[in-house]
């Protein structure tokens, strides 16, 4: 099957839509006998046909009804599809329901048209063409081609029919690999195959097999079946309309204005800040309708600048920044239908004094075009997952995990972040390092790898992570003053008897608490080998080469008194020892010295619950 063009028909209810659409293609585009017996299409119909047979493009036609009671249905039909087909009646000109269709193509921004003045048999279709074409330029439509035709004699269908191969060919063609927002347009059962439902597919690629999502979010269903032009496909590309058998949704689930996604791909919004082109925002009713692809769904509209405003929608939708749709009136009747651009999907909750200000100067330099960079800016730090599912591409690698950070913003927090690792070794003197986790808090940051990856950074203060706090310059914190010298009257002690550690009393004496031994402990000025046993660095490999020099094994006893120590210092060194691999029990009153020098890495206490400093 070669590749698809999808046009909508527009146009009065009875000015020969159906007939020309069946002139074109040979297919009847009404659904049910009633719409035939009374010549009105009063649902959306389906019809195609070849360009340039045999093996041109696909040109299908949805038609849509023209009656003021369904113009919901017409925007349904028009909403996914790029292109119209425009239709006039020569004998009876531009009707109430032409300019009402106009005015939503309008509003929908839709760039490309033919128009057809159909029944030209029956009238001079001159002044008609002339009027309409003047019409249609006015809008986002511009200047289309024209051709008079009738759908009883013949006359002007293959001149029409060439300018909708040229049409066709100037159609952009949709990325295949977009995310699939497949709105529903109608859904059924097939006996023997469960629920079908049909659509257009504006971009991507569906395939059996394929998971997709419904718009809420709570239910997932399998594409068991793909039907195109009555043909079944493995995969059909966008744009396109397709029939989709899926499997595990209800038939209540989907139907109408619903909507199947590409799953964890799409943000459902419930509040959507928006551009709203033609009519004064004041002048908008409150409640209105919002019209996207086929759902129509009602909207609360509070007015913030002069063209913007945000809409609380009645059920969420999943929206993207630049989409595009129409907000229309409850009847239609006091105000034309007005297009909307969508700018943010997200927005920030208006909850403080002059708040609504603030946004609406805010939104005045959006332009509804997807700009990754831009909405960095403005969100500072967001997942790039959330970000492109708003629409926008990521504008650069993450910088931690699934984070992207705003470069200005992201040296701003590295800065703030030294200067909080030094605040805290100035205030809190004794403590070993700014908890990670403290520091998340100070910075407001979502996610503590976050302050892991800004540690990594370089800014003005060199910052190291250690066990789970954050050090200025060196791995372990500068001691203050007073407890560095406290220290070093104990080294010069130990350092003449290096195995009498001071007795708590001595400590105290130095104003030596267990904060302040903690702190020493921590910066590598003291050894700690027991619950209040500390000894300068390196006693340990000391303390084991006075004991190998000892007839192995040996007592605690002889251990004591090469070591020139007290049972109080002995028991817990000996243990230390035991724990760094350089002694080892061979019964309760033995030990050995080990060959191979035991791991030179400080190791933590013996046992896990023991009090520390």
């Amino acid at each position: 099957m070669g590749p698809m063009r999808v046009l909508a028909t527009a146009g009065h209810v009875d000015h020969g839509k159906s007939a020309l659409a069946r002139a074109l293609t040979g297919m009847e585009p009404d659904r049910f006998a009633e719409e035939r017996r009374r010549g009105l299409t009063l649902d959306l119909g389906f019809v195609w046909t070849r360009l340039d047979p045999p093996d041109g493009e696909h040109l299908a036609l949805v038609d849509v009804p023209g009656h003021e009671r369904f113009v919901a249905t017409m925007l349904a039909g028009v909403g996914p599809v790029p292109a119209v087909l425009f239709v006039v009646a020569a004998d009876q000109g531009w009707q109430e329901q032409s300019q009402e269709h106009l005015d939503i193509l309008d509003a929908l921004g839709v760039r490309h048209a033919v128009l057809a003045v159909t029944r030209s048999d029956l009238a001079d279709p001159g002044p008609v063409r002339a009027d309409a074409a003047k019409r249609l330029a006015a809008t986002t439509l511009g200047a289309v081609p024209t051709v008079a035709v009738s759908a009883v004699t013949g006359g002007g269908v293959d001149r029409l029919r060439k300018e909708l191969a040229t049409l066709a060919r100037a159609l952009p063609v949709p990325p295949a690999d977009a995310d699939v927002r497949l709105w529903l347009d109608r859904s059924f059962t097939v006996r023997g195959h469960g629920t079908v439902v049909t659509g257009t597919l504006g971009a991507g690629t569906l395939r059996t097999g394929d998971r997709l999502v419904t718009g809420d979010g709570t239910t997932t269903v399998r594409v068991r079946a793909l039907q195109c032009l009555n043909e079944e496909r493995d995969a059909v590309g966008g744009v396109a309309r397709v029939a989709v058998n899926v499997h595990g949704a209800p038939d209540a689930v989907l139907g109408r204005g619903q909507v199947l996604l590409t799953p964890d791909r799409w943000l459902p919004a419930a509040t959507v800040d928006v551009r709203i082109g033609t009519t004064p925002v004041e002048e908008l009713p409150r409640a209105s309708t919002l019209h996207i692809g086929t759902a129509a769904v009602p909207v609360t509209v509070r007015p913030l600048g002069a063209d913007t405003a945000r809409l609380t929608l009645a059920r969420e939708l999943p929206l993207r920044i630049g989409d595009r749709a129409v907000l229309r009136e409850p009847g239609g009747r006091r105000h034309p239908p007005r297009g909307v651009t969508v700018l943010d999907v997200r927005p920030p909750p208006l909850t403080r004094r002059g708040a609504a200000r603030t946004r609406a100067a805010e939104l005045d330099g959006m332009t509804g075009r997807p700009d990754g960079a831009a909405e960095l800016r403005r969100r500072l730090l967001v997942r790039r997952t959330e970000l492109e599912a708003m629409g926008a591409p990521a504008p650069a690698p993450p910088v931690a995990g699934d984070w992207l950070a705003d470069p200005e913003h992201w040296t701003a927090l590295r800065n703030r972040l030294g200067e909080e690792v030094a605040r805290h070794a100035v205030d809190r003197p004794l403590e070993p390092g700014l908890p990670t986790e403290e520091a998340r808090r100070l910075l407001e940051l979502p996610d503590r790898a976050l302050v892991d990856a800004l540690a990594d950074v370089p800014g003005p203060v060199t910052l190291s992570r250690s066990r789970g706090r954050l050090h200025r310059q060196r791995r372990e914190p500068v001691l203050p003053p007073p407890v560095r010298a406290a220290v070093d009257t104990l080294r010069e002690e130990l350092e003449r008897s290096p195995f009498h550690a001071p007795e708590a009393g001595r400590l105290a004496e130095l104003g030596l608490g267990r904060r302040e031994l903690a702190a020493a402990v921590t910066a590598g000025a003291l050894l700690r080998v027991g619950d209040g046993i500390v000894l300068l660095p390196g006693a340990d490999t000391r303390a084991a080469a006075v004991l190998r020099a000892l007839p192995q094994p040996f007592t605690l006893s002889a251990a004591r008194r090469a070591l020139d120590t007290t049972r109080r210092v002995a028991v817990p060194l000996l243990e230390f020892l035991d724990e760094k691999g350089l002694t080892e029990r061979v019964d309760d009153q033995l030990r050995r010295c080990r060959s191979g020098g035991g791991r030179e890495s400080n190791p933590p206490a013996r046992d896990p619950r023991a009090p520390r400093f």
